[in-house]
């Protein structure tokens, strides 16, 4: 399959504040790809250097082939953006704004705007700055479908939506990409409901690549186990076996990509006793948080 984002070593910095460090990652052509980290971990920074706001300070990051900061007219094109925001022209009626939008996409498909702003059950005639929050982000997600774009990226496609709202898009959305294989890659802060549609992955943890590959990949390789609280386990943290540690009252919680056997190897030659360790189930946001830390 075709390569749609390619970065390699991409880092960046605010000052003397370096918030990427050497990301290399790939999404390629097909399905939904999730980049996730909690806030800080430099998912707006990516996102504004694969949309061309930003030049990284080093590495390279190109989209549709071409280097994401100088992208010609004709990627720009092709490509569908969601960014920290709604619409520029809500002056304009839900009508005329899709009249306006429509002269500057060859592939437009104005079908597919109206299809997902009819379920707001409101007039053509409604000026976008009357609509609420939620269904002023619904008629930009039908914007960015109506494009027909041959890759989405969806910088927080939550953000306003209330829990209805946000069930919609996701199914709205599933069936939209399984129907003209559109490449997605998205952001947001509800993780729980990505695992309805997330078919890889990308996880930022301070500012480095800690996964990439598909959901199922991680969710089969990925363990959590809990055993008694001691002294011995209090001094346990994070190493090249241990992804994250986490102490609640009398439970100490271990996160590893390995089996049983080698985790409680490693903790016997830390001086911990896992004798009773317990493999504890996880969903996909058990195991996100699991990954990335609470804190």
């Amino acid at each position: 399959m075709s390569v749609l984002i390619e970065c390699r070593d991409l880092s960046h910095s605010y000052g003397e504040k370096t918030v990427l460090h050497d990301l290399s990652f790939t999404v390629r052509q097909g399905g939904v790809f999730g980049l996730l980290g909690k806030n800080g971990a430099g998912k707006s920074t990516t996102i504004n250097i694969l949309m061309g706001f930003l030049r990284p300070g080093s590495g390279s990051c190109r989209v549709l082939g071409e280097p994401s900061h100088a992208l010609s007219p004709h990627a720009r094109r092709r490509i569908g953006l969601l960014h920290e925001g709604f619409i520029q022209y809500d002056f304009m009626t839900i009508a005329e704004l899709e009249r306006y939008y429509a002269a500057f996409y060859p592939l437009w498909d104005r079908s597919v705007f109206f299809d997902l702003t009819d379920r707001l059950q409101v007039p053509y005639s409604r000026r976008i700055s009357c609509l609420s929050c939620g269904q002023r982000s619904q008629v930009v997600l039908g914007l960015i479908m109506a494009q027909q774009p041959q890759l989405m990226i969806l910088d927080d496609y939550s953000m306003g939506l209330d829990v209805g709202y946000r069930r919609l898009f996701i199914d709205f959305l599933r069936e939209y990409v399984a129907k003209r294989g559109t490449t997605v890659l998205l952001t947001s802060h509800v993780v729980q409901e990505l695992d309805k549609i997330v078919d890889n992955m990308i996880v930022l943890r301070e500012g480095r690549v800690a996964v990439s590959g598909s959901k199922k990949e991680f969710m089969d390789s990925f363990r959590c186990y809990s055993f008694a609280r001691s002294p011995a386990s209090d001094a346990l943290h994070a190493d090249t076996v241990l992804e994250n540690v986490e102490h609640m009252g009398s439970v100490t919680t271990v996160y590893a990509f390995a089996d049983g056997e080698p985790v409680a190897r490693h903790l016997r030659d830390r001086g911990v006793d896992p004798q009773n360790m317990t493999p504890v189930p996880m969903d996909f946001e058990d195991a996100f948080v699991g990954l990335t830390g609470k804190y």
